[in-house]
């Protein structure tokens, strides 16, 4: 398989799978859970229902306040933009037949999601007694677009069962979950770079060149990182989708247009410190070293370049949204920024058609889903100086990991 056509199937699988996360109209959905717990239903009904008097014993809940006989206040531990602890009102419906108890919750107010987000959740808990304990089944009900949300919170559902089991036994909730330990990641990483080796080819090279890009992934995700970290994010965490690269989760949402844009932009940014020492390195390495160097050199700018395009799911997307807010603004510098990397990829003679097959590419992607989590407060607004800030950050970028990818592909061809 040759390279050009290796890097298109790649393209074509990683569109494939966005738009299955992020985008497929998956529609309402009802995630369904049983399991027997050992506890009468009043007990049980006591922990699992907001209206309950140990409704605060999950470790993500501070406290559980009742305000009246179907309305509950909750604050959760998880910090709102501020990084104050959000809160939540719900209305609470509770049923008895007997021993068996019903439960249902919907949320009215959010401190830091618009109402829309809750327009068509409910969760439903029903509980019946059985020899051993209490068969309780979990509902939650919502309409999703992509599976990626609809994996998470059945991802949380069952380790919210296994946290009230632990408590129930101990007297302690607190689980933590399988994927954000950091042996989860590395194991994830290294499967993510056994499945990119055969794009490469199934040789000692196309290893060398998968661990490349994994690398690149990585240094890339620890930019966005820092930049949590600079703007007070007191927990951050990568996660390894396979194939698809990686994922930075900051601690908080954000609070301003220019944290957005700043923590979209270091991903490339922080890699674009590492392009004049990749050079050097080349200029005074060995014959092998130096051929290591360029080609790192090269996946190291050609993947952060791509991360640059002015695509909505893409940094460079989130950042040129951030710094033209008005529409005409936008597409003007939209346009430059797609032209400047085409220029690079004419500069290193991809084919012309190649390059149209990569525009269409990312215009397809470009189109894969605008909608997102809307925040109940508008964030605060960029100043001009910040404006110039980001503009300039996000060119010098470009700049240095198109310098990058056109002193690669010429060392390499000379």
């Amino acid at each position: 398989m040759s390279t050009s056509v290796s890097v298109i199937l790649l393209l074509a699988i990683n569109l494939g799978l966005i738009w299955l996360l992020i985008a497929a109209p998956v529609g309402r959905r009802t995630l369904r859970l049983s399991r027997v717990v050992k506890a009468s239903p009043s007990r049980l009904a006591g922990l699992v229902s907001p209206l309950g008097r140990e409704a605060d014993w999950h470790p993500a809940i501070l406290s559980s306040e009742p305000l009246s006989a179907d309305r509950v206040r909750q604050t959760f531990r998880y910090p709102d933009r501020r990084g104050e602890p959000i809160t939540r009102t719900v209305s609470v419906r509770e049923a008895r037949d007997g021993d068996s108890i019903a439960c249902e919750t919907r949320v009215i107010e959010d401190s830091a999601l618009d109402a829309s987000f809750w327009h068509d959740y409910i969760d439903r808990r029903f509980l019946r007694p059985v020899p051993g304990g209490t068969l309780m089944t979990v509902e939650q009900t919502d309409r999703y677009r992509g599976v990626a949300f609809l994996l998470f919170r059945y991802v949380q559902l069952r380790r919210e069962m296994k946290a009230l089991d632990q408590w129930l036994a101990t007297g302690q909730g607190e689980v933590r979950g399988v994927l954000e330990r950091p042996a989860t990641q590395v194991a994830l990483a290294v499967l993510s770079t056994l499945l990119l080796w055969p794009f490469f080819g199934l040789n000692a090279r196309g290893l060398l060149l998968s661990s490349f890009l994994t690398v690149v992934i990585v240094l890339h995700e620890f930019g966005h990182m820092a930049a949590y970290r600079a703007f007070g994010h007191k927990r951050v965490r990568m996660i390894f989708v396979p194939l698809l690269g990686g994922i930075a989760v900051g601690g908080r949402p954000y609070n301003s247009r220019f944290e957005v844009a700043v923590c979209a932009l270091m991903g490339a940014g922080m890699s674009a410190f590492l392009v004049p020492p990749l050079i050097a390195l080349h200029d005074a390495g060995s014959r092998a070293t130096s051929a290591a160097a360029l080609v790192f050199l090269l996946i190291l700018g050609a993947f952060n370049l791509l991360n640059l395009l002015p695509m909505h799911r893409f940094d460079g997307g989130q950042v040129l949204r951030q710094v033209f807010p008005s529409r005409s603004g936008l597409l003007s510098a939209s346009f430059l920024v797609t032209l400047a990397i085409v220029f690079v990829g004419w500069r290193i003679g991809l084919p012309f058609m190649l390059l149209i097959a990569g525009l269409a590419v990312f215009t397809l992607l470009s189109l894969i889903g605008a909608g997102g989590v809307n925040p109940r407060r508008a964030l605060e607004p960029m100043t001009p100086p910040q404006r110039l800030l980001a503009g300039f950050g996000l060119y010098a970028a470009l700049s240095l990991h198109g310098y990058a990818i056109v002193y690669a592909c010429d060392a390499l061809m000379a």
